[in-house]
């Protein structure tokens, strides 16, 4: 199995403070992780602080 996070970067608060945003993303979907079973076809959409969207996070493959 994968994970996969893809974020644009060319989101106006990620221009502003990539690493900013980039942690609050990474600790706000961190904090949720206990909601998702993760295993494969799981996804969801990943937002920025102005709660627009940004991009995807999914799991990919066959679990073992």
């Amino acid at each position: 199995m994968r994970f996969l996070l893809e974020v644009s970067l060319d989101d106006a608060a990620l221009t502003k403070d990539p690493a900013g945003e980039l942690g609050r993303i990474l600790r706000y979907w961190a904090g949720n992780l206990r909601h998702y079973e993760l295993v494969p076809g799981d996804e969801s959409a990943v937002y920025d602080s102005e709660y627009r969207e940004v991009g995807r996070w999914r799991v990919e493959g066959q679990a073992e």
